[in-house]
């Protein structure tokens, strides 16, 4: 989209460049003859028009350089007037694709996101299969870790039997010594 706003400027800034001095022209009229100013010039020039026969000149004349004048005026306040709206239904148009292009990359974003929620759902799913599998490996981890406790406390009591039969062993090998001198005497 950066790209497009980027486009989007460097053809405005080539219009512009473009235009002709008359459209410049044109353009400037039509911005002056909307403004204030332009009314309160207006204003004293029909002010200006409507005293002129006090001062001795012929009121005929006055009012066919008035009426010509209005007329001149407004044949080319026309063709300004025109020349604007002919612009701006160009810019219309524009702005119009800029619109229609917009919208397809929100609908290009939108196919974006619901892609986004499909792989976060697999990866959900995926998370929640490798979590089974840790509690499933603690488990055997677990029992692993109980058979080497009873494997330990089976072997500290062979140990215990061992000794205490090593114990008997001795006991008894002593006492058989005895038996033996005792028969010897």
């Amino acid at each position: 989209m950066v790209a497009a706003q980027k486009k989007k400027k460097k053809k405005v800034a080539k219009k512009e460049s473009q235009k002709t001095w008359l459209e410049q022209s044109a353009e400037s009229a039509t911005t002056w003859l909307g403004s204030t100013t332009s009314l309160v010039v207006h204003t004293i020039l029909f002010i200006v028009a409507a005293l002129l026969p006090f001062f001795h000149i012929p009121f005929d004349v006055v009012l066919l350089v008035v009426t010509t004048a209005v007329s001149l005026e407004a044949i080319y306040m026309n063709i300004f007037i025109q020349m604007a709206v002919n612009k701006n239904t160009a810019d219309i148009e524009e702005i119009q694709e800029d619109v229609d292009e917009i919208q397809e990359d929100i609908e290009e974003i939108g196919e974006d996101v619901d892609e986004i929620q499909k792989d976060v759902d697999e990866i959900q799913e995926d998370v929640e299969g490798i979590e089974k599998d840790v509690d499933e490996i603690q488990k055997d981890v677990d029992e692993i870790q109980e058979d080497i406790v009873g494997d330990e406390a089976e072997a500290e009591h062979e140990k215990k039997e061992l000794e205490t039969l090593t114990a008997i062993q001795s006991t008894l090998m002593t006492l058989q010594k005895e038996i033996e001198e005792l028969k010897k005497k």
